[in-house]
């Protein structure tokens, strides 16, 4: 006697979950490709990527113009490097400088915040001046040249960048390669520029910047977390040094 069939459906579902073991096993092998805050994966090792903040210290930044980190202001809590508000302490800056790099970070502010990264920094200016990466609740933004995600004052952003609310974690990249300066936002590009190019130098000269000398050119140097008075929090800052080309 002809032995019956399994119902269609009952055959489908014993396929898939024979599919889904399979699967489940091939991925549980495959080494992942995404980093946990602070760490970096063996792909990201592999391509010259270093953390500029371990989650646990303060090593690798001081003061600007001073060789030791501020006794106030910022701190180390829950794997993050973070500004207390109106804590004081001052912008701190990477011991190392750099030329031509891509840099990654995640931040986070809350509502009605401001804070910012900063590249191209030298201690031989006065001030600690350099081509800033705005960071702030844009909702306080009347121009898109001090939003969030551009060249400060010099620049504006794409206006439908994908920023996230105050309170949650954003992503940011900065990319230096040659005289070719990218901001990401969240994965997407927002601005790219040219160092030492017409648009820059227009926007330079429109600036409070336009009596800096060099501003808006190539030069190598620190990168550096400012202090505005507001909570800022900072963790997952990696870089890797490119070649120019």
């Amino acid at each position: 006697m002809k032995r019956p069939g399994l119902p269609y459906f009952a055959c489908a579902g014993i396929l898939a979950a024979f599919l889904l073991s399979i699967f489940s096993a091939s991925f549980a092998a495959e080494p992942s490709s995404v980093s946990r805050p602070n760490q970096l994966s063996d792909r990201e090792k592999a391509a010259g990527w270093r953390l500029l903040f371990d989650g646990k210290t303060t090593k690798g930044w001081r003061n600007f113009k001073k060789q030791t980190f501020p006794e106030k202001g910022w701190v180390v809590e829950e794997g993050c490097l973070k500004h207390i508000a109106n804590g004081g302490g001052g912008d701190i800056i990477t011991v190392d400088q750099f030329d031509d790099f891509e840099l990654q970070w995640e931040w986070r502010i809350p509502v009605g915040a401001n804070n910012g990264v900063k590249y191209f920094i030298t201690e031989q200016r006065a001030s600690a001046v350099g081509h800033e990466y705005q960071m702030i609740d844009d909702v306080l933004v009347k121009d898109a040249l001090g939003s969030t995600a551009s060249f400060y004052e010099v620049l504006a952003p794409k206006a439908d960048k994908p920023l996230k609310p105050p309170g949650q974690w954003n992503h940011s990249k900065i990319l230096v390669r040659g005289n070719h300066v990218e901001h990401w936002l969240n994965g997407a590009r927002v601005l790219e520029y040219e160092l030492g190019s017409d648009e820059v130098k227009i926007g330079v000269a429109k600036s409070k910047f336009k009596n800096v000398e060099g501003f808006g050119t190539k030069i190598k140097g620190h990168v550096l977390l400012t202090e505005h008075h507001d909570e800022a929090s900072f963790r997952s800052i990696k870089i890797r040094e490119l070649s120019g080309k």
